[in-house]
């Protein structure tokens, strides 16, 4: 449902750049809470995929420890939660860059440095304890249902909000590259989600994360170079 709900979006999305003028956007509070919905529905639809290992191993402990079915929905909302908060941060981002006029109408930037400095700073971001540390985390959800279980329905919402921590410290600066690729480019969501995807659950997931941080670090300098002598 919601790739279905991003789909219809980026379809309405690119209607309307063809009609888009010139000159500074001033966002309306409408505006501002139908750009947070659709970040909130596009993290369901990149990050859950990525958590079931996560909810499927505990809905098996839940239910072998006498928990009621119900209580692993609990979790999801608690992971969908956090996932609400980076939105937050995410669409005051992109209604600051927009008010700069540094995105486009499909909400890439314009600006080559911008893009450059966004790949170089995910680049090294890749390569940092912090990153390693929440990877880890997010690699092995036996391990941390080990270390963080709580009973009933509040112990599942605060499991699943602190599973989520661990997921926004390991992707939110890749999900700042939705700005370089576009945030309404299915393609570039499905590349960017395909990516989270073999980072958490892929056995060389440690590999990945090491030569896509190179591979980011090399394409940041090389982007602005190559978009401003085309």
């Amino acid at each position: 449902m919601a790739w279905a709900y991003l789909a219809l979006l980026a379809a309405e999305m690119a209607a309307s750049e063809m009609a888009a003028t010139m000159g500074i956007h001033v966002w309306s509070p409408a505006e501002v809470a139908l750009t947070l919905v659709m970040w909130i529905v596009m993290m369901v639809g990149m990050m859950v995929p990525t958590a079931l290992p996560f909810f499927r191993i505990f809905a098996a402990v839940a239910r072998k420890g006498g928990e009621p079915a119900a209580v692993a929905g609990w979790l999801v909302v608690g992971y969908v939660a956090t996932w609400s908060g980076f939105s937050v941060a995410a669409t005051l981002a992109q209604w600051g860059l927009d008010t700069l006029a540094l995105l486009s109408p499909m909400m890439v930037t314009n600006s080559a440095l911008l893009a450059g400095a966004l790949l170089v700073g995910a680049g090294f971001y890749q390569l940092t304890p912090q990153k390693d540390a929440c990877l880890q985390r997010c690699r092995d959800p036996a391990r941390f249902i080990a270390e963080h279980w709580r009973k009933g329905r509040v112990g599942a919402l605060r499991m699943g909000m602190a599973h989520g921590a661990y997921c926004v410290g390991c992707c939110w600066f890749i999900m700042a590259l939705l700005f370089v690729g576009g945030v309404m480019n299915l393609i570039w969501i499905a590349v960017l989600t395909a990516f989270v995807l073999l980072e958490k659950l892929a056995p060389p997931g440690q590999a990945i994360r090491i030569g896509a941080g190179v591979t980011m670090v090399l394409a940041g300098v090389a982007y602005p170079v190559w978009l401003l002598s085309a």
